[in-house]
């Protein structure tokens, strides 16, 4: 893992190059804590910050491929390439010689063996760019999920990309201005894949090549979940998956720094779990659960969790004797300013996520003191159907973000309540609701359909493409800048590329085959797990329940209403802001405002001193 960025020019070079390139690698040092370097030639400038993984000594970069009577060739490369071995045998049959033992000198030989096309044959999690001096063309190419970012933007004369937006924004012609389609993915997650929050930035998409070079910009797609027959027997795809899983956890367990697993006590991670154990060769696994003081008095169940994590790690904890640490975090550690800070600094814009936020920073904290590489069971939901959004009608057929929609139909802490605090004719002029039914029309003309497909299987496709590329890219987001706020590197076996299309294809008979949740996923462990946890129904990442937490948040929104130079105050809706604080349990306060509401004031007021940022709208 590391943090990339560079910009081409194709004006006069200037003598500010080099400090330009050095100024915004360094913003970056926690994506890659062991080392910078840069790179300069004629019309680029390349900055890596390392976080040695593979290969400590051997995989320096940006790492540089020069031919004899050639212009260089030049890599910066973030992410894990999970097929090296074969890969390197592979070029070695094509001339391919090698001085290094890591992924980023593969990654380089496979472009100049096969061009931006070597994309299609790794197998892994990745973000990297590479400038063809051949071309003077840059080539930008993020895996198949975008499981690591990547953001770009045109300026005069040139090109700017990099890791991390703060990276853009030290470069003089990016300006941090949030326009209304930046603002509607802020405070009402209606986002586009490609939008990337600030005026004219964008993301590259998942499984996608942005080229840059003199003749201007072009965005071509190597892979989109394809639409393929599902022939095989329920016995055989239980045996395939639960073969496909295996490979996949064996896979990403190399490693040449301390390795360990996120643990929920839920199905997924389990499962993962239980799977490291087999193919660790007999180490003690290293494993990590968070929970909160006084979780057992609080905890309040509710629709998406019905009971509380720790019993459950602790019976898998037993089951496989890992080495465990449970992070206990109190409202006051969760509502520390340092630490709220330091998550806004990872997000790079603001989130209403909160304490689901702060209790995973100090989470990965506390696993970074131990292990720089984290095994999680993040795309599994997507992948297997474990969303409520599966397996309600009401949620299926709504024709929106069927994760949105949710939001909608919840009440409580579950209601997606981004917007209660916030001027409601500033809301009205997002076009939230306009830009969601476009967004949901354009998405699903892009799905790949196969002839004579049933009803529900046709609806469950559309359901699970949309969270592929999707809702799986707010829950990749989140765990990639927090993990790295504090230099933890996420791994995410569920997202092998070659599960994920064979799954994708299951009949949603078979996927729900028990009449539960992630039928199919069940099945392939199920010779895994003791039953308790097997049969657990599923939770998701749990939030603080202790009222203390609430009323410290109601505090700081009184206090913020106070201030009246705080930036965020000509946004607010202060005549709600004030009936809620003096009531927040009157039902016109609950009806409008939730946790949710106050974290989105919060964060954006603090954004908008921190960034400097401007509202264009």
């Amino acid at each position: 893992m590391c943090g990339i960025t560079g910009f081409v020019d194709f004006t006069p070079a200037s003598e500010e190059r080099e400090v330009l390139i050095d100024t915004m690698t360094a913003t970056m040092h926690r994506r890659g804590p062991d080392d910078q370097r840069t790179w300069l030639d004629r019309h680029v400038a390349l900055g890596v910050r390392r976080l040695s993984v593979v290969d400590l000594v051997g995989g320096v970069q940006p790492m540089v491929a020069q031919r004899p009577g050639e212009p260089p060739v030049t890599l910066a490369y973030t992410g894990e390439v999970f097929n090296c071995d074969e890969l390197r045998a592979e070029l070695r049959s094509h001339g391919h010689t090698f001085t290094t033992s890591s992924d980023t000198e593969v990654v380089l030989a496979s472009y100049l063996q096969w061009g931006a096309a070597c994309a299609e044959r790794l197998l892994g999690m990745f973000a990297f760019a590479v400038w063809d001096g051949r071309t003077d063309e840059v080539h930008l190419i993020r895996d198949r999920f975008g499981i690591y970012p990547m953001y770009y933007t045109e300026v005069p004369g040139g090109f700017v990309f990099g890791s991390a937006l703060m990276a853009l924004l030290k470069h003089p012609a990016v300006e941090p201005v949030v326009d209304t389609e930046g603002l509607r993915a802020i405070v009402d997650f209606v986002k586009a894949p490609e939008n990337g929050i600030f005026a004219g930035v964008k993301e590259v998409r998942g499984g996608t090549i942005v080229r840059f070079g003199r003749n201007g910009l072009s965005v071509t797609t190597y892979w989109a979940p394809p639409a393929r027959p599902h022939e095989d027997d329920l016995d055989t795809t239980v045996g395939t998956v639960r073969e496909l899983l295996e490979d996949s956890v064996r896979r990403q367990l190399h490693s040449d720094v301390p390795l360990g697993v996120f643990l929920s006590g839920g199905l997924d991670s389990s499962a993962l779990l239980a799977l490291a154990a087999r193919h660790n060769g007999g180490e003690t696994l290293r494993t990590y659960s968070i929970d909160f003081a006084g979780h057992d008095k609080n905890f309040t169940p509710d629709e998406v969790r019905s009971t509380p994590d720790y019993p459950f790690v602790a019976r898998m904890v037993e089951h496989l004797g890992t080495d465990h640490t449970r992070v206990v975090v109190s409202p006051e550690e969760l509502m520390d300013p340092e630490v709220r800070r330091e998550v806004l600094l990872a997000r790079d814009i603001p989130t209403s996520l909160g304490d689901l936020d702060t209790s995973y920073l100090l989470l990965a904290r506390r696993f970074r003191q131990d292990c720089t590489v984290a095994l999680g069971g993040e795309g599994a939901d997507e992948l297997f159907g474990g969303y409520h959004w599966f397996l309600e009608d009401r949620f299926v057929d709504a024709q929106a973000l069927p994760w949105l929609e949710f939001g909608r139909q919840m009440a409580g802490k579950n209601g997606l309540r981004n917007t209660g605090l916030i001027n409601q004719d500033l809301v009205e002029s997002l076009g939230s609701d306009e830009a969601e039914r476009d967004l949901y029309a354009t998405e699903v003309a892009k799905i790949e359909r196969l002839p004579g497909e049933s009803d529900v299987d046709r609806k469950i496709r559309t359901v699970t493409y949309l969270n592929l590329t999707g809702y799986l890219r707010i829950i990749l987001d989140r765990k990639d800048r927090i993990g790295m706020a504090v230099s933890l590197e996420g791994r995410v076996p569920f997202l092998d590329h070659r599960l994920v299309e064979y799954v994708y294809n299951v009949p949603w008979a078979m996927k729900s085959f028990d009449g539960r949740e992630k039928s199919l996923l069940r099945a392939a462990v199920r010779d895994l797990l003791p039953p308790s946890v097997l049969y657990r129904k599923k939770a998701g990442y749990p939030p603080i329940d202790d009222p203390g937490y609430d009323r410290a948040l109601r505090a700081m929104v009184t206090e913020l209403l106070a201030d009246g130079s705080a930036p965020i105050q000509p946004f607010l809706d202060l005549g709600t802001a004030k009936s809620y604080l003096a009531d927040p349990t009157s039902a016109a306060s609950r009806e409008k405002v939730n946790r949710f509401s106050l974290e989105m004031v919060l964060y954006l007021n603090e954004w908008l001193a921190t960034y400097d940022a401007r509202l264009a709208i």
